[in-house]
């Protein structure tokens, strides 16, 4: 389906979807029905068929299937009424889409959550030959809340003993009622070994409480974290809590809360904490607030449970200042590419790297490769205007480097800027001219993150889908994802030095579509 792609490297001194009306509600749909080329849709990151949709939810891993959930509304493309949106996937990459698993009901709304393997079959709601899936999730009562009450959120249950195909609400729910607290929400739940108990961690306002139970029905609190700690600002959601190994072969435990508004470029965004948890209570190694993101479009990103040999992270690739008006009308937002998450011991200063999982590998192909080039002007590099939507990644590593820029753009002047400030130490995305911005005035705006790598050489990736990059900085210690709108794909990149510029590695990737 995709042409041939022709290179041309130059020195230079100057620079529809068609309509799903189906509900999704008593069948799977024909994906076959859904125009996937429609204008700014992805190629390779996930989104809903139709519709809204928002929170990864429900996240696991069972059977050699990822199974993902989501927030969706499917009567529209902005926010209303919660379901459980449901979608699958041998390989974290290319997704089945399956009809809505959890609908709302008498109690309220189905808001975000969490899903586990209940192998022992604690719950009692399947067999040690046929355990459970359990869905954990908030009840959101429109009728309590409109009527001034604090106590309209409450957290049910739901379980499937069919691989996840259908899923059955329990008949007792809610399992864990509100003590009077408006926000109360987003359950993340694990379980805890040593003590054979399940853990939840629950947004609560301004912080995260801990619950802890035997059977995932009976539940009791257990302590508070973040009252006083972390960024504030704004409610706390999605929390997340598991362990992982450092380079030092050290076990911490990270705690992972999403806060809106209060992030570090304006808007929602995710912050993390690393420390001690002993059943009971987290203790975090220091105070520093540290985000896993530092762009404006990575929120409420949580990880996949039952997953062994790695810890793998995902986030709603938007922001909740401008989510509802963007330019997309069949559908709306997608989700980040899957990334497996590293933790970095840096004399006892522990900071979370985020890397696209390897099977986002099997769907790019290397088409370009420079080993070493000195720059003193601009570098341009044009990519056919047959290249499919413009999907790509540019991956280097540059010795040291001054102050530099890198302009990607299309032939109708929108363009992203991507920099390195060596002064200041920070990199940033410029998205100011990126292509229509006019849905809401805090868009189009230079986006900040710090160099957290202390080596001299700089890395990069820049991964280009048709309405997004997500950028990767010395192996992923420092990560910016930002969506845009361009007239037309991006065609071209500048590489621009400030002075001399030594490129110790290029190479240019072409990335398949996955519909």
């Amino acid at each position: 389906m995709k042409k041939s792609i022709a290179l041309i490297f130059l020195v230079f001194f100057s620079f529809s979807c068609a309509k799903v009306d189906k509900k999704q509600k008593d069948a799977v749909l024909n994906q076959d029905l859904v125009d996937f080329q429609e204008k700014h849709r992805p190629q390779f990151h996930f989104s809903p068929e139709s519709q809204w949709m928002n929170d990864p939810n429900g996240m696991v891993f069972f059977k050699g299937i990822y199974h993902l959930f989501y927030q969706h509304y499917p009567d529209s493309n902005v926010w209303g009424p919660m379901h459980w949106g449901h979608a699958t996937s041998n390989d974290l990459i290319h997704w089945e889409h399956k009809p809505i698993a959890l609908f709302p009901d008498e109690h309220g709304y189905i808001f975000s959550g969490s899903a586990v393997v209940d192998t022992n079959n604690t719950s009692g709601l399947g067999s040690i030959d046929n355990p459970p899936l359990v869905a954990i999730f908030t009840y959101h009562d429109p009728e309590g809340e409109k009527a001034g009450k604090n106590n309209f959120q409450t957290q049910g249950i739901a379980y499937s003993l069919n691989n996840g195909e259908s899923w059955k609400k329990y008949e007792n729910n809610p399992v864990l009622n509100n003590p009077g607290i408006r926000d109360f929400r987003d359950p993340k739940v694990i379980w805890y070994g040593s003590e054979n108990k399940w853990i939840m961690v629950l947004a609560v306002s301004d912080h995260v409480s801990f619950y802890s139970s035997e059977d995932l029905i009976h539940w009791e609190f257990e302590s508070d974290f973040g009252k006083d700690i972390g960024a504030h600002g704004g409610v706390w959601e999605c929390p997340d809590l598991f362990q992982l190994e450092d380079n030092t072969g050290t076990k911490k435990w990270v705690l992972l809360v999403s806060i809106n508004p209060g992030g570090p470029n304006g808007g929602s965004a995710t912050q993390y904490f690393t420390g001690e948890f002993d059943g009971n209570s987290f203790i975090p190694v220091d105070t520093t607030i540290r985000w896993i993101d530092f762009g404006t479009d990575n929120y409420a990103g949580v990880t996949w449970s039952n997953v062994v040999d790695r810890r793998i992270f995902l986030g709603w690739m938007s922001n909740w200042l401008y989510a509802t008006r963007v330019p997309t009308v069949e559908w709306r937002s997608a989700m980040t590419l899957p990334r497996k998450l590293s933790l970095i011991n840096d004399s006892g200063s522990f900071h979370l790297a985020s890397t696209p999982v390897m099977e986002y590998n099997n769907i790019r192909q290397e088409i370009y490769h420079m080993e070493e080039k000195t720059i003193e002007e601009p570098f341009i590099i044009d990519l056919d205007s047959g290249m499919e939507n413009g999907l790509f990644e540019v991956s280097m590593v540059i010795e040291n480097p001054d102050d530099l820029k890198i302009v990607v753009s299309n032939i109708l002047g929108d363009k992203i800027v991507i920099g390195y400030l060596k002064e200041d130490q920070k990199y940033y995305i410029n998205r100011t001219a990126s292509g229509k911005s006019d849905f809401n005035d805090q868009f189009a705006a230079i986006h900040y993150a710090p160099r957290i790598a202390i080596d001299e050489d700089v890395e990069m990736r820049l991964i280009f889908d048709v309405a997004s990059i997500e950028f990767f900085a010395d192996n992923g210690l420092t990560v910016m994802t930002d969506i845009f709108f361009p007239s037309e794909e991006y065609s071209q990149i500048h590489i621009i030095p400030e002075r001399e510029l030594n490129i110790k590695d290029l190479k240019i990737f072409d990335i398949k579509s996955i519909w």
